[in-house]
């Protein structure tokens, strides 16, 4: 038997890139229309951090809570644990992440950034947030694959993950750090999973991540200094 570090990356993966991309195919199919009303959902968060207001404090987690449980049942409980082990292990973190969004939709809400003079770190945000809302699907039949396996806002884990952090770096209170956490670790995962692959857009969730993180660290500092 060979020493654990004897091991590579790739010796814990138990399917190919090919495999991986027919299973956005699958999940898209399976799903469709879906993809049409998450994004309308997208856009009304975007249009909630624009023009602020206590509904838009309550809807915004509560939206993002719906999607992020929804994920972790249509995407990893039923698709990706049929070809990957650790599916099952991230599903409660993706449902655990939801319901704390829906906890807090239900309590004080989120802390929407204010109609005051914003911060640049602030305006990044919410173009990050466009960008995966509308950046996002056209990766795939930019690197050559069909629209048919696009990964959407919502449907998907990846921009969904980012559009959230930069949701999150566009608001305020200190509970956003906290459900930064969950995001920030699937944007790694999902970075060095598709760096073992080979995947050309490796680094396309880790990049957001960190820009993200930056964003969000700016506008506190804004916060600070106003």
């Amino acid at each position: 038997m060979s020493e654990w570090w004897t091991y590579e990356l790739s010796d814990f993966l138990l399917f190919s890139d090919r495999v991986y991309i027919r299973l956005f195919e699958l999940h898209n199919a399976a799903l469709w229309p879906a993809q049409i009303g998450t994004l309308l959902l997208g856009c009304a968060i975007l249009y909630a951090l624009l023009r602020p207001g206590q509904s838009g404090a309550r809807f915004v987690p509560l939206a993002l809570g719906v999607l992020w449980i929804g994920i972790a049942w249509t995407f990893f409980w039923q698709r990706y644990a049929t070809i990957n082990w650790a599916a099952p292990y991230i599903a409660p973190l993706f449902m655990l992440q939801g319901v704390a969004f829906i906890a807090l939709a239900a309590g004080p809400g989120l802390a929407l950034p204010g109609s005051a003079k914003r911060p640049l770190g602030y305006l990044a945000a919410v173009s990050l947030l466009l960008l995966c809302l509308f950046a996002y699907p056209v990766l795939a039949p930019a690197l050559g694959r069909p629209m048919a396996t696009a990964e959407v806002f919502g449907i998907a884990p990846d921009p969904t993950a980012a559009a959230t952090l930069a949701v999150l770096a566009a608001c305020r209170g200190r509970e956003r750090w906290l459900l930064m956490i969950v995001p920030l670790l699937w944007s790694a995962l999902t970075g060095l999973t598709l760096w073992t692959m080979g995947a050309q857009e490796a680094l396309v969730a880790p990049t957001c991540a960190l820009a993200a993180g930056a964003m969000a660290v700016a506008c506190r500092s804004a916060d600070r200094g106003a």
